[in-house]
């Protein structure tokens, strides 16, 4: 029953229902379509910039085994914008189908694999969401101690814990505050930073060899590729389709540029050192202000990672209200901030992410070449076994030229290509690689589904 306010008003919404602005509670209330091409761009546009950009800047100058860097400051700056371009394109693919549909990233899923089988990605969606969360907490805390140490560290992991979850409750109230106030002051402290730091003694930026250019392209596509998961959660409250697509694949892209090309001259200047690339920014004039903004615009980081996980965990309990979800996720990836060391954590989370690009070319054959308009995308959607066997030939593929690091794992397909006689080439791109080779599998099973009706 609706309160007489409501009648007055024509709102036919049940009592306790969501703002018409804002994110429903629960799966079973439609999405607002209020997000402009604008909104969306001031989003990932903020995601594009991050501190992690700065921090884990090294890893597109392709380190060897005993973490020297391979590739000189200029050939990094070269496979990291070609990486970051193809990543986001691969980004866009992934936030076209949310509006079009209106549903979130994992409940699109269902049309893909069906609901049970969704189930699958989903869980591996949660694990890795909540430990990028805490990754996030942990690393604006460090920031934040950067910045002024004279406060325990403890208390900053639970302000960034509370800050995330307070822009978790009103989710799309945050987008369109982030792009009124924050992007602003962003662009801003890019600009000065970087005026500042080209003022710099900079070494010479071509020492150093192409040899990992394609080590070094893929290590920024799939920083990318990381919020493939979680694109459709954000999109599928767009106005349009296009205007989805252009946002996450150029806003998100050029800022990831602009961020890294200074955390590389940022690494140049400390001689390679990831230890001490926040020193440069910290040590120019208004330095500590001005990284103050990054610190705090980080908080957005946190809040895409813990509000996806409360979407993600609504495929799996389609009623459960994302407040109620979000509160107990804020509370509990403040806690494991708190206790746990996320570095011994970092390699497993690359590794859920890996099996992601893969999931991605399979979602973009099928929906935009296959029978993407036509997806069953309620609870009772049958499974798709053909499309689970296409996403694991492209995690094969995957796993085959890049491994990883966790021990067992890459043992294991490290003896899988010694028996296939396999050895990856320095050109070949764990991720390219994988997103084709399960697009063409999900093309040849829909082929061959259709033509056996």
């Amino acid at each position: 029953m609706t309160s007489a306010l409501d009648a007055r008003s024509g709102d036919d919404r049940p009592r306790g229902a969501a703002p018409r602005d804002e994110v429903p509670y629960t799966l079973d209330e439609p999405a607002p379509k209020v997000l402009g091409f604008w909104d969306q761009s001031a989003f990932w546009a903020n995601l594009g910039v991050s501190l992690f950009a700065f921090s884990g800047a090294y890893t597109v100058l392709a380190p060897d085994a005993d973490g020297r860097p391979t590739l000189s400051i200029v050939a990094g700056i070269v496979a990291m914008a070609v990486g970051t371009v193809l990543g986001g394109l691969m980004l866009g693919l992934a936030a076209a189908p949310g509006a079009r549909t209106g549903q979130p990233a994992m409940v699109l899923l269902r049309g893909l694999f069906g609901a049970r089988l969704s189930y699958v990605p989903t869980v591996l969606n949660i694990a890795q969401l909540v430990g990028w969360g805490t990754f996030e907490l942990i690393v604006i805390a460090d920031a934040a101690r950067a910045l002024w140490d004279g406060v325990p560290r403890w208390s900053y992991v639970i302000a960034a814990g509370a800050i995330t979850t307070v822009l978790t409750i009103w989710p799309l109230g945050s987008v369109r505050m982030l792009r009124r106030y924050v992007t602003a002051a962003v662009m801003i402290a890019l600009v000065y930073f970087y005026i500042q730091l080209v003022r710099e003694p900079l070494p010479d930026l071509t020492e150093g060899s192409w040899g990992g250019f394609w080590i070094g392209a893929d290590a920024a596509l799939a920083v990318s590729i990381s919020w493939v998961p979680v694109a459709a959660d954000y999109t599928r409250h767009a106005r349009s389709a296009r205007g989805a697509f252009g946002a996450a694949s150029v806003g998100y892209s050029v800022t990831q540029i602009i961020a890294y090309v200074l955390g590389l001259l940022a690494l140049a200047l400390v001689a390679g050192d990831s230890t001490k690339v926040f020193d440069p920014f910290l040590n120019v004039s208004l330095g500590v202000l001005f990284f103050a903004v990054f610190v705090l615009r980080e908080a957005d980081q946190s809040f895409a990672n813990v509000y996806s996980t409360a979407v993600s965990i609504q495929n799996l309990v389609p009623r459960a209200d994302r407040r109620v979800l979000s509160v107990a996720l804020g509370a509990g990836i403040t806690v494991l901030a708190l206790v746990l060391d996320i570095g011994d954590y970092s390699s497993f989370l690359s590794l859920i992410g890996s099996v992601f690009v893969p999931l991605l070319g399979v979602l973009a054959a099928d929906f935009f070449l296959g029978r993407g308009r036509s997806w069953d995308l309620s609870r009772t959607a049958p499974s798709r076994w053909g499309m689970i066997a296409a996403w694991v030939a492209g995690v094969v593929a995957y796993q085959l030229v890049n491994p990883g690091t966790v021990s067992h794992w890459a043992g294991f397909w490290t003896d899988v290509r010694d028996a296939l006689n396999f050895t990856p080439q320095t050109w070949m791109s764990a991720s390219l690689l994988s997103f084709l080779v399960a697009a063409a599998a999900a093309l040849l099973v829909g082929k061959v589904a259709r033509t056996g009706r």
